[in-house]
């Protein structure tokens, strides 16, 4: 087996038994639907209608995207540097681009995993609350799936990744992370509410183009599926670019060198 998928197996199989870091990464991703299900009781929910709880929706989905891997990500980078555990992985014969990989894989995997949690429990909240998607939205709503939450997540899982290994210790690198967090959530809640302020450009830039697209779906304009898959291309670039500064940033780090 090769070094990066050892590393990502290792850091799956340690963190699954994480029970409260499993619970914490669900908490963050079933936040946006319980929000989502109180505000449709309310007045508000009447007088902005689905749309309103739609636009709603795509931010905390936008950001549950970042948060999935969040706590794998810190306690595989930062963590693992205070405690000193990197040593024995090190002696194996594996460059630190195959660490960084190995452990991006791993963060992303969970990134996913918390993505489709939150899905999931939108669905069953609109469906208890009987919201309704405008029509024709349906296929608007998969190509934002497959070509902008996934991509996204990846790119979010690069940037944990990156973050940890930059930190010097884990409260450096908590703080940090909350704020890479904060992006996607300040991003996605000033385009729901200023979604005139960006053009046809904003399609070629990540997290602004993945709530660009779910947003003309949503004001139903007709959502090009060229213009998503370039977004997602330029996504996965920035994913790969991040990853390997990550195993630039390792093999000039006296800890994490190989």
């Amino acid at each position: 087996m090769s070094g990066w998928m050892t590393v990502a197996f290792k850091e799956l199989r340690d963190h699954g038994r994480d029970r409260r870091s499993l619970m914490s990464a669900a908490l963050y991703s079933l936040m946006g639907p319980v929000v989502i299900l109180l505000v449709a009781q309310s007045r508000a929910a009447a007088e902005g209608g689905a749309p309103l709880l739609l636009s709603m929706m795509s931010v905390f989905t936008l950001v549950s995207a970042f948060t999935g891997g969040m706590f794998l990500a810190l306690d595989a980078t930062a963590g693992e540097r205070e405690r000193g555990s990197l040593v024995p992985l090190l002696l194996n014969p594996i460059t630190s681009l195959q660490l960084a990989t190995g452990k991006w894989i791993a963060v992303a995997a969970f990134s996913v995993a918390g993505l489709v949690l939150n899905l999931a429990a939108f669905t069953i909240a609109f469906e208890w609350a009987g919201i309704n998607a405008p029509d024709g939205s349906n296929a608007a709503f998969g190509v934002w799936i497959v070509f902008g939450l996934i991509p996204v997540s990846l790119l979010g899982a690069a940037l944990h990744v990156l973050t940890g290994v930059a930190s010097r210790t884990l409260k450096d690198a908590q703080t940090r992370l909350s704020m890479v967090t904060l992006v996607p959530m300040m991003t996605g809640m000033f385009l729901v509410f200023f979604p005139d302020t960006i053009g046809r450009w904003a399609f070629a830039i990540p997290v602004i183009g993945q709530q660009a697209i779910i947003g003309d779906a949503l004001r139903g304009h007709a959502v090009s599926l060229f213009q998503a898959s370039v977004l997602a291309t330029l996504t996965l670039v920035a994913t790969a670019v991040i990853v390997l500064t990550a195993g630039r940033v390792m093999s000039r780090n006296e800890v994490f060198a190989a």
